[in-house]
């Protein structure tokens, strides 16, 4: 009877398995959706915002344009890359691709907006780049500014929309326009729950670009998609999110980027793991080295970091659990914690997190304090959401 009950409980395990990777397997993302926006091309010049997310299957989408006789003329490449192999904040060189040939504009460093002359070569840009739903993740800053320059240059702006894998959440502060920065350029919260389709609709509507322009905007969305599915990224959004429990803990864990401790990058398990050399976080123990991902001195490289291995935890959207217990744990030492202010700042859109954290304020407290601007974005966002 128990081998019975054994056999049974491994099928349905498996048979739960199986339904979940079909369940994904047919939703149908806006750039698989040829029908939809080959014709929008016809004749014209395109402009691709794309990184190594930009895929159909084992194709990448300037490869699967080229075999259709669509006329790329420039490649734009955001943070990380076009090959997406680039570290967090590297600077990212213009040049030519060595597979096509084509021009490669950089829309990372100084340049974010391409120049007039650059988008005088192209009559409508396509955005197809895979994001993780949090607004400090820097692909929707790079679609702003895109946004923006083909508003000027009068060339149509298609975004060919991708899944959110943080959909499930909307949470955190709402930024307040003097902490505007690349890190963080709308009044959303940290978690938005759209995606990248629906949060190009909402800047337009909202009038959120500058002067008030905006571009010609058409969404191509994803087929077979609704909010409450979950989805897993066949490709890594970019080096320091491997997998999809990183994913889930970058909302949290990101924070810790203004304080003095690691949070992986460095080691086989980035955004999955905190520690500090000299104030014990915990037991776990890692030691950050330069690595693809982490090439440039990263965090406690060489020191032997003490914390939390998260890698089984439970992810809950945005957590500030781990963020209040460390700076607890500072201030016991006597240790500064938050040692880049400025930078904490400007990723929770606020001062006011960091003071009520350094004020000892509760994780009831401080949510109850955004609770009204949740309420707000809410209720304004309704309009622009495309997804059941």
């Amino acid at each position: 009877m128990l081998k019975r009950l054994l056999a049974a409980f491994t099928l349905l395990i498996l048979l739960s398995s199986a339904c979940a990777q079909a369940d994904q397997l047919d939703i149908q993302v806006g750039a698989s959706r040829f029908e939809h926006y080959l014709p929008l091309l016809k004749g014209k010049r395109v402009g691709l915002v794309v990184n190594q997310t930009s895929t159909l299957g084992d194709t990448h989408l300037v490869d699967a344009l080229l075999a259709k006789q669509v006329k790329i003329t420039t490649i734009f490449a955001p943070e990380h890359g076009f090959r997406g192999d680039q570290d967090a904040g590297a600077h990212i060189d213009s040049g030519i691709d060595t597979k096509t040939g084509l021009p490669i504009v950089s829309i990372y460093g100084k340049n974010k907006q391409p120049s007039a002359e650059v988008m005088s070569q192209v009559d409508v840009v396509l955005f197809d780049i895979q994001d993780v739903g949090v607004r400090f993740y820097t692909y929707i800053s790079s679609m702003h500014y895109m946004m923006q320059a083909s508003a000027a240059a009068k060339a149509e702006f298609i975004v060919l929309d991708r899944p959110n894998p943080n959909i499930a959440y909307i949470d955190g502060p709402i930024l307040e326009p003097e902490f505007r920065s690349f890190v963080g350029m709308h009044p959303i919260p940290v978690l938005h729950g759209m995606t990248v389709g629906e949060l190009a609709q909402m800047i337009v509507g909202e009038n959120w670009l500058d002067k008030g322009i905006n571009p010609t905007l058409t969404v191509i969305p994803v087929a077979n998609y609704a909010r409450d599915r979950g989805y897993s990224l066949p490709i890594k959004p970019s080096p320091n999110l491997p997998n999809d429990q990183a994913i889930g803990l970058y909302p949290s864990l990101c924070f810790f980027e203004a304080t003095p401790v690691s949070i992986g990058r460095g080691t086989d398990f980035p955004f999955q793991v905190l520690g500090h050399d000299k104030v014990a976080l915990g037991e776990f123990t890692f030691s950050p080295r330069s690595i693809l991902g982490a090439a440039s001195s990263p965090k406690l490289e060489g020191l032997v970091a003490k914390g939390l291995d998260l890698r089984q935890s439970q992810v809950r959207g945005l957590d500030l659990g781990w963020l209040i217990a460390a700076h607890k744990r500072f201030a016991e030492q006597g240790e500064v914690f938050f040692s880049s202010a400025w930078f904490m700042d400007k990723l929770a859109g606020t001062d006011a997190l960091r003071v009520a954290i350094e004020s000892d304020q509760s994780e009831a407290e401080i949510r109850k304090s955004w609770q009204s601007g949740l309420d707000a974005f809410k209720a304004a966002r309704k309009k622009y959401l495309l997804y059941p």
